[in-house]
């Protein structure tokens, strides 16, 4: 079953009676029929978003106008950007305005925000960033959902940093990851991405809305009144600063270049860089193990598993069930986190396994790491497919029994 990260649950708050009735009034009825895409924004709502910025692209469009419809009616922003290097510039403006900020985006528009996307990681800003992932590269299948964009999620910006991404698997748990997304990204001070696809973000389910006693949230937190002493990016033993917004009174100065504690540039002194990098990766490297999530399905005796994701994960959870109905004993997990990368449940699984199945919407991206971090425990094989389909249970079922 899911195992939730404990990261989301640091210095939550139970949300007012009031702003929980006036978002849900809002969404309306408390069991909907509604598309991923729908979901995503009724989570951002939910966990406090009050302004989004973004630009029309398939199959993300619907959750803007999701935002559109709804911002209005809960005293929030919902701005339709040039492009979408000006959707992220806006989010990060209004994070640091005070905003719990998001945008929405598909393969191309979220290559655009790479260079923005590294500004958020130097700077601290706490923002989400969806991404209904289509067939690429370039402009590629846009009606067509995929995986492709995992490794640029966690490498398409330069520089050494770290990452927190996502993957939903339906629209319920697009919604819910919408909630921990930005608990995650207002405790850290990090950018956080969802990576959902044009399939969960076009799929219709039931869809929950929370109750609100159900309901967590996460704040940044805020510094002490000592307006002299505060330093924007020191850090405590946590390794995550606090948060002056703008306008507060506090001296905040903000920049993408190497930055001492207090926001001035710095950019010839080798150790002040070190230290800062270091800081940076290290605040969501040592909670890993509080970040990361996944679904584990075990069989006793089982010498194959599979290790899916995302709309991929559905499939591959039927052919486990088929293979056990063959006779085969499979294990299951679904990675909830892709980045910080499940180091320690993969690596737990290979020493229980002789071989691990991979399917994904790609060519093998989450293969590679899967195979780093077994550390030749057991046979890693890729079952890749390429597109715009998704895998269907007995494609997967056939590669099984075909390297067994």
């Amino acid at each position: 079953m899911a195992r939730r990260g404990r990261g989301d649950k640091v210095k939550a708050k139970e949300i007012s009676a009031e702003e929980y009735n006036k978002v849900t009034k809002a969404l309306g009825k408390q069991k909907q029929f509604i598309q991923g895409d729908t979901a995503v924004a009724y989570g951002a709502v939910l966990a406090g978003c009050r302004f989004f910025a973004g630009y029309p692209i398939t199959p993300a469009t619907e959750t803007a106008e999701i935002f559109a419809r709804i911002m209005p009616k809960i005293g929030g922003a919902c701005i339709q950007m040039e492009d979408e290097i000006a959707s992220i510039g806006a989010v990060i403006g209004a994070a640091w305005a005070g905003a719990k900020a998001m945008t929405t985006t598909s393969g191309p528009g979220f290559s655009l925000m790479q260079e923005n996307i590294g500004y958020a990681c130097m700077t601290e800003t706490p923002c989400v960033i969806v991404n209904v992932q289509r067939s690429g590269p370039s402009t590629g299948q846009p009606t067509e959902a995929a995986q492709g964009d995992v490794m640029q999620a966690r490498w398409g910006t330069h520089g050494d940093h770290e990452i927190i991404a996502l993957s939903p698997n339906s629209p319920q748990e697009s919604l819910d990851l919408m909630i921990t997304a930005f608990n995650l990204a207002e405790k850290y001070r990090n950018p956080v991405i969802i990576l959902t696809d044009g399939d969960v973000g076009h799929m219709r389910e039931e869809v929950v809305i929370p109750k609100r006693k159900d309901l967590r949230l996460t704040e940044r937190k805020t510094p002490s009144k000592d307006k002299e002493k505060y330093k924007p990016f020191k850090a405590g033993k946590d390794k995550i600063p606090e948060m002056a917004n703008f306008g507060t009174g506090y001296h905040t100065y903000v920049t993408g270049l190497t930055h001492k504690e207090n926001g001035l540039p710095s950019t010839d002194d080798k150790n002040i860089h070190h230290a800062l990098i270091k800081r940076l990766s290290e605040k969501i490297a040592d909670d890993r193990d509080k970040i990361v999530m996944v679904e584990k399905r075990y069989q006793k005796g089982s010498k194959v598993s599979l290790v899916s994701y995302g709309i991929s994960a559905r499939s591959s959870m039927r052919a486990v069930k088929m293979l056990r109905k063959d006779g085969i004993k499979t294990d299951f997990l679904r990675l909830i986190t892709i980045w910080p990368f499940p180091i320690k449940e993969i690596q737990a699984m290979a020493k229980k396994v002789d071989s691990i199945f991979v399917p994904e919407m790609n060519l093998g991206q989450i293969n590679h790491p899967i195979a780093e971090f077994c550390r030749g425990e057991c046979d890693v094989v890729s079952i890749p497919k390429t597109g715009g389909e998704m895998h269907s249970p007995s494609e997967i079922v056939d590669s099984v029994k075909g390297g067994v």
